[in-house]
């Protein structure tokens, strides 16, 4: 009788644990984007936003990203964060490129078309995945203990420079005993975010 009641016990748990309340913040697709079909995408490195408590994840995140790109098969080829440093490094002509043009994407959100031509020609690419990490953090919201992540990504035309798609997405995971680890979260919302990405 007692090892049933346990074995309920931990099963309520498990279950209480694994309650997640996640949402789509904004999804926005180009008009030209039904006709872009990149089949070479560089994932840029990971910025985030929130930078306290987030020792190591970038590269987590990154890692997670490129292999998500590859679970789903659409492109040809993707050339991850660890790989395009590599280049940036050997490269100087693509390294002051794309310093210049993450430089005019931060300061005044201008995506220089001409840098962004360079890069992907440098690069080999025709496409790039910009992330940021808006929130990596355990809380407690409403008496209760959540693993939470949020981020936004942006796709961009080598080309031409231009916005194909943007997104941002958001998971609130509940637990009460098993803590889930904020990498298995950004995993999640890496997956749902990526649906909706021009392939």
């Amino acid at each position: 009788m007692r090892k049933k009641l346990f074995v309920k016990c931990i099963l309520m748990i498990f279950v209480l644990t694994t309650i997640a309340c996640s949402g789509l913040r904004f999804s926005q697709l180009a008009p030209e984007a039904k006709d872009f079909h990149p089949h070479k995408v560089a994932v840029f490195p990971v910025e985030m936003l929130n930078s306290e408590g987030t020792k190591g994840a970038r590269g987590v995140v990154e890692q997670i990203i490129a292999g998500s790109l590859v679970e789903k098969k659409w492109f040809a080829n993707i050339m991850d964060t660890e790989s395009l440093n590599s280049q940036l490094l050997a490269n100087e002509e693509l390294h002051k490129a794309m310093t210049e043009y993450l430089s005019k994407l931060q300061t005044v959100n201008f995506s220089d078309p001409e840098l962004s031509k360079k890069i992907g020609e440098l690069a080999k690419v025709d496409a790039f995945l910009l992330v940021s990490v808006d929130g990596w953090d355990y809380t407690i919201q409403k008496d209760e203990k959540v693993a939470m992540v949020g981020m936004t990504m942006k796709l961009y035309e080598a080309s031409t420079g231009k916005l194909m798609w943007k997104a941002g997405y958001d998971i609130k995971e509940s637990y009460i005993v098993i803590k889930p680890t904020l990498p298995e979260v950004a995993r999640d919302v890496i997956r749902k975010m990526i649906v909706s990405m021009p392939h």
